[in-house]
């Protein structure tokens, strides 16, 4: 009989983002912290008792965690609810094939933090777009016949993700986009407004109120939503704020 892992290796995943003193802030309307890891586990548990695969995903959530808190340091919004469940669901769907599953997982999400982040060339200063859905939302809405069964953690979709840094790496190279020059603050913004971090804790948090964000990451049951005009919300609720534009 396989056992369940004991709780305190989730334990270690707290510990680890405590360490980085960072702020644990969620978007979650009603709450102000993420949910611990502890508590993930609780409900990891409850959907298996298989060591194992247990042990696996806190094996890959440890290097994600530790990519993030590497190429993002100054990350604001931390909610990790529904990619758990995610990665969870999606290797019990694999069967045998679990394990394997989450290394693989566990390896693109290390690469698109590494490639995405400020110590490489494209230089995002946040996980925001990426974890609350907004790139996958874009993706979904230019062909929804092909990909609104495919989940915001799914491989393929991180696959897309590793192709388009490919991508943004030429077009840096080549100065072929002036909308992706590095800013003052050594950080690239494609985005017409201002993504300071002041700025960006305002516009999410009135994101998040507003029911406009596209995957709810606070919530491990979530229902990610691709078929609203997201980016343009987005850019009119900046200007509504009063949120400065860009500057380069």
């Amino acid at each position: 009989m396989q056992h369940i892992a004991p709780i305190n290796n989730f334990q270690l995943l707290d510990e680890i983002l405590a360490q980085a003193s960072v702020d644990l802030l969620t978007l979650n309307p009603q709450k102000r912290m993420i949910t611990s890891f502890v508590e993930l586990g609780h409900k990891i548990t409850q959907e298996t008792t298989n060591s194992q695969i247990i042990n696996a995903l806190i094996n890959t959530l440890e290097i994600i965690v530790s990519a993030q808190l590497k190429n993002f340091p100054g990350n604001i919004f931390w909610d990790f609810d529904f990619m758990v469940s995610s990665m969870l669901r999606l290797a019990l769907l694999e069967n045998d094939g679990a394990v394997d599953f989450l290394e693989v997982f566990g390896q693109k999400m290390v690469s698109l933090t590494e490639l995405f982040g400020g110590k490489n060339e494209i230089r995002f200063r946040y996980v925001h777009d990426f974890t609350y859905g907004f790139d996958w939302a874009r993706w979904v809405q230019k062909d929804p016949k092909n990909r609104v069964t495919i989940e915001p953690f799914s491989l393929i979709f991180l696959d897309y993700l590793l192709d388009k840094s490919e991508e943004l790496r030429q077009r840096i190279h080549q100065g072929r986009s002036q909308s992706y020059k590095l800013c003052a603050t050594g950080f690239r913004n494609p985005f017409t407004f201002s993504r300071e971090p002041e700025d960006e804790y305002r516009l999410f948090t009135h994101l998040a109120q507003d029911k406009l964000i596209p995957v709810p990451a606070w919530s491990w049951n979530a229902s990610p939503v691709w078929n609203q005009p997201f980016e343009e919300m987005r850019e009119q609720l900046a200007l509504k704020l009063n949120i400065q534009p860009q500057r380069h």
